[in-house]
């Protein structure tokens, strides 16, 4: 059973929703899973331009889908818990299913 949650939160739990509505940001996303990565190996891994993976990665962190970390002047990325990553596992499950 879902417990009652505030305006706000279901505002956030859509929000959540639209940010993996995209299906290139859903790939971002599979790519993190497998363990963290900077911009410059997501880039190479997806074959897009840096601009393009960074608005991407912007995305995904206003929905507190992924972390992100300084290594010097390196951005290093990560799913941002558990949840996410089970929730993507299992939309994709889910999407596998015949």
């Amino acid at each position: 059973m879902v417990r009652r949650i505030t305006d706000e939160q279901r505002e956030e739990a859509a929000a959540i929703f639209k940010a993996l509505s995209d299906p290139a940001r859903l790939q971002t996303l599979l790519i993190l899973a497998a363990g963290e990565r900077n911009v410059g190996e997501i880039t190479e891994i997806e074959g897009e331009k840096t601009g393009t993976v960074s608005a991407r990665l912007q995305v995904l962190l206003n929905a507190r889908l992924v972390k992100r970390r300084r290594e010097g002047q390196t951005m290093i990325y990560t799913i941002a818990d558990d949840h996410v990553l089970n929730l993507v596992t299992n939309a994709i499950e889910h999407a596998c299913e015949e």
